[in-house]
């Protein structure tokens, strides 16, 4: 039984589909559809399809001997090896996998849940896109959009918005630490800097988000607390995992579900949690990984395995992560790439990343039908 159905959890079916004949699989995903989260900048901005961002998971499981349980669990029994879904259903399982991944994380801060803007589902495109909308028809320079967290995802919402507004409105991005991308690579924090500078954003560091409201924030900086009006706030500043409850209760670090090497849940050999919910706390340095889609996928391919050595009685392996590089979207028709052997920015770093996520979507026929789609498209 796998439970969440994003790039851990839907990669550890598909490979688990081709190691083991008719695999006798459940996933459970409430979502009809599967997001491939990279490529939302390209899906918000018009320059790739809905079909080729977000396939339903029918097409990606169609003939593959995965049953898709649209629904969400509520609660895992591990002495039982049962979980209870929210409409009441009670399943049992032999080996478990646990992918239900993040959500963002408001830390607490007053008015944050209830008027920023998210960026982080299928579901959240819909409302940024209406007030992109809504800017655009307001006379120029006259409203203001802020970003809360600089990191790779509001560092290329931040690049891709001002292409968007095209001069509708200024665009502020604020980051609580001292620089932007703090896990990102020389290279391609550099060019974001120029993406960044060239597009006209202001860039706020050390700057704290203190409180929200639906037209303007509070911030604190190195000059003092001050107030930044806006017309929109898109918060990107930390997410959170998601669990359900877990009986008997586990004892999380640092917020997340301990696992071994083999990423198995610590006193629970038959559950295996992969994704943003899992850390190896004995883990060195060298052995852990970052919260990303490349991870993820990583793990849900080394879980089948694990999946089919449990069942064939064979011994655990330790889980690698292999570092293939970084790619951040840094505007309409523009990129930055280091690794695939590669440092490379610009228009084609823009066409190489795009097309190498397109050729990595879950089912590999749909990434060719999409990279073929988008290779012959204007």
């Amino acid at each position: 039984m796998v439970i969440g159905g994003g790039f851990a959890g839907l990669s550890t079916a598909l490979a688990f589909g081709r190691l083991h004949p008719r695999p006798p699989i459940v996933l459970i995903e409430p979502r009809e559809r599967f997001v491939f989260v990279p490529l939302l900048y390209e899906l918000m901005s018009g320059e790739l399809k809905g079909w080729e961002v977000a396939p339903d998971y029918a097409s990606l499981l169609q003939g593959r001997g995965i049953s898709h349980l649209q629904d969400s669990v509520s609660s895992i029994d591990l002495n039982a090896r049962s979980v209870t879904t929210s409409s009441g259903q009670a399943l049992r399982y032999s080996q478990l996998v646990l992918a239900t991944g993040a959500q963002p994380e408001d830390f607490g801060i007053p008015g944050v849940r209830e008027n920023a803007l998210n960026f982080h589902t299928l579901s959240d495109l819909q409302p940024l896109q209406e007030r992109l909308q809504e800017l655009r028809r307001r006379p120029s320079g006259t409203s203001s959009l802020v970003i809360a967290g600089a990191g790779a995802t509001g560092v290329e919402l931040a690049c891709k918005l001002v292409d968007l507004l095209n001069g509708a409105a200024a665009v502020h991005l604020v980051e609580l630490g001292d620089q932007i991308l703090p896990r990102s690579r020389a290279f391609n924090r550099e060019q974001a800097e120029k993406a960044l500078h060239k597009r006209g954003v202001s860039v706020h560091l050390k700057t704290k988000v203190e409180s929200v409201s639906s037209t303007s924030v509070q911030l604190s900086g190195p000059q003092g607390p001050w107030e930044q009006k806006h017309d929109g706030l898109v918060w990107t500043a930390g997410s959170r995992p998601t669990l359900p409850d877990i009986l008997p209760s586990v004892e999380l670090h640092k917020g997340r579900l301990p696992v071994t090497e083999a990423l198995r849940l610590q006193g629970h050999p038959d559950v295996l949690a992969l994704g943003d919910i899992a850390v190896n706390p004995d883990g060195d340095e060298l052995s852990s990984w970052p919260h990303s889609a490349q991870a993820a996928i990583q793990q849900g391919q080394f879980a089948a395995k694990e999946l089919q050595a449990k069942l064939r009685q064979s011994d655990s392996s330790p889980f690698v992560f292999k570092d293939l590089g970084e790619m951040l979207s840094l505007g309409i028709g523009d990129a930055s790439i280091t690794g695939l052997g590669l440092t490379l920015a610009g228009p084609l770093a823009f066409k190489l990343r795009r097309l190498t996520y397109l050729t990595r979507l879950p089912g590999l026929s749909l990434g060719l039908r999409a990279a073929g789609a988008w290779l012959v498209s204007p």
